[in-house]
């Protein structure tokens, strides 16, 4: 038996939670990883995993040597990138996994800058706003907008985005602008990201001072990507509360307007996150730390926006004041 081996696809059955998943991260057969985890129980004399028709839980005992065999295979991949890093430049295949807004609008106009330092690293690059199983789908890092929710992975902290509320001018001088974000409930139609796969709607959260406001709106279209709410706002279908690096040309242009200026969304956290048993990787730590750097150089995730503080008045818009009316 490879005691490492048999150690790695462990790993990988706890962090996937099936032997078919572990297999295909591994690119190894079913059977053969089966036979490496009934080495391993075998030669530890100790159940590792519970096994049934539908599902793999770990038992106790499986939890600990999970703990320690992490930490073990990690110093392990430490060791092998710092004498490889010491020699040779990082190479190979990068999969990595992005939502559109960071994707879009930050890294993947400035992924020359990273060819250019890593000329031997092959990126394949995703690009969605649903959540990726990074074992199952063999993906090496994912680059990821809000709270974290899967505490077994490794997180890196590499900035925050500003979100800014506007709609279109069309939009407004049907409906009126809202001087409140309470107005938001009489006449006005918002704009929600739906979070993939459970379909819950992030809070449309406005303060000011010491206000706090979770708007509901008088209707609701809810959108699971973010440049599509975007779109929508843009279309005239609602208000959207949008990260600022997707909407500043735009509103630059005039084509959408911000909305209740004065009051400030909640800035969301971008992570780096990576699974444990890789988080030492050659590959992964240039690019987080291409990440970072990109991050921090980035104007419009330092700041709310690059605009006049106060833009120019859209003209025919409506005074600062919803209409009384429901327009459906």
């Amino acid at each position: 038996m490879d005691k490492f081996q048999a150690m790695q696809a462990f790993l990988r059955v706890v962090e996937s939670g099936t032997f078919v998943k572990a297999a295909e991260s591994m690119q190894l057969p079913k059977p053969t990883v089966t036979r490496l985890i009934q080495s391993l129980e075998e030669h530890l004399s100790v159940k590792l995993l519970n096994r049934t028709t539908r599902r793999v839980s770990v038992t106790s005992e499986g939890a600990a040597y999970y703990d320690r065999a992490s930490r073990l295979l990690g110093e392990l991949d430490e060791l092998e990138s710092s004498v490889v890093a010491s020699r040779s430049a990082p190479k190979g295949r990068l999969k990595i996994d992005m939502p559109g807004a960071l994707g879009i609008g930050v890294i993947v106009p400035a992924l020359g800058s990273f060819r250019a330092r890593y000329p031997d690293i092959d990126l394949e690059i995703g690009i969605g706003d649903r959540p990726v199983d990074l074992i199952g789908d063999n993906v090496d890092c994912v680059v990821r907008g809000g709270e974290l929710r899967d505490q077994s992975l490794i997180a890196r902290r590499v900035g925050d985005v500003h979100m800014v509320t506007c709609a279109s001018p069309g939009y407004l001088q049907v409906h009126g602008v809202p001087s409140h974000p309470k107005d938001l409930e009489a006449t006005h139609t918002l704009i929600r990201h739906s979070v993939q796969p459970t379909g819950r709607l992030l809070p449309f959260r406005l303060a000011k001072d010491h206000e706090t406001v979770d708007a509901e709106g008088h209707r609701i279209i809810a959108v699971n990507d973010t440049n599509a709410s975007v779109a929508a706002a843009a279309a005239g279908l609602g208000i959207v509360c949008a990260p600022s690096i997707l909407v500043q040309a735009q509103i630059g242009s005039g084509a959408l307007v911000l909305v209740l200026p004065e009051w400030d969304a909640p800035l969301i956290p971008i992570h780096v996150v990576y699974p444990p048993n890789r988080h030492l990787s050659a590959k992964v730590r240039v690019f987080v730390d291409w990440v970072v750097e990109l991050f921090s150089a980035h104007d419009l995730l330092q700041r709310k926006s690059t605009l006049p503080d106060r833009p120019a008045p859209v003209a025919g818009l409506p005074a600062v004041r919803p209409r009384a009316e429901a327009v459906d």
